[in-house]
């Protein structure tokens, strides 16, 4: 079985205008929500075998508290930040494993998220997890189109 699940990062402050968007940190709300997402996840029994990261501040604390509830330590990829949908499943599938979750940002998210999907899920809000699988034991099925060429309009 394969595994992808999209975390998209909690809550971040912007409460300092002039700090630089790859350094914004969660807001007390975030920090509150990551905590409370990672638990709730880490109860269903979930396994995975790799973590994967944006290196912005928001992305690798919401990790963090993944991590520590998963038993998994956060691998920071700079490509996952601002990284689109086809980036985002080819570094899942690129880990080589068969369970990963991906914390990283939007539009990227929410794109890639609404194509597994079938377009069911809509727009991804923050700290939102969705959990995708695959009954075949490779990422194959879930590679096999490059979601950003995917468009829900045709035939």
């Amino acid at each position: 079985m394969t595994t992808l699940v999209l975390v998209r990062h909690a809550k971040s402050d912007w409460g300092s205008p002039s700090l630089d968007d790859h350094e914004r940190p969660l807001n007390a709300r975030g920090l509150r929500d990551a905590a409370a997402s990672a638990e709730r996840l880490a109860a269903t029994g979930i396994r995975l075998d790799a973590l994967l990261s944006s290196t912005a501040v928001r992305a690798r604390t919401t990790a963090g508290f993944f991590g520590a509830a998963l038993g998994l330590e956060p691998e920071l990829d700079d490509g996952l930040y601002g990284a689109p949908a086809s980036a985002l499943l080819a570094a899942a599938a690129g880990r080589g494993v068969d369970a990963v979750m991906v914390v990283a940002h939007d539009p990227g998210m929410t794109v890639l998220a609404e194509r597994l999907s079938g377009g069911d899920i809509g727009h991804m809000p923050t700290c939102a997890v969705a959990v995708f699988r695959w009954a075949t034991p490779d990422w194959d099925v879930a590679t096999a189109v490059d979601p950003d060429d995917w468009s829900f309009d045709a035939p």
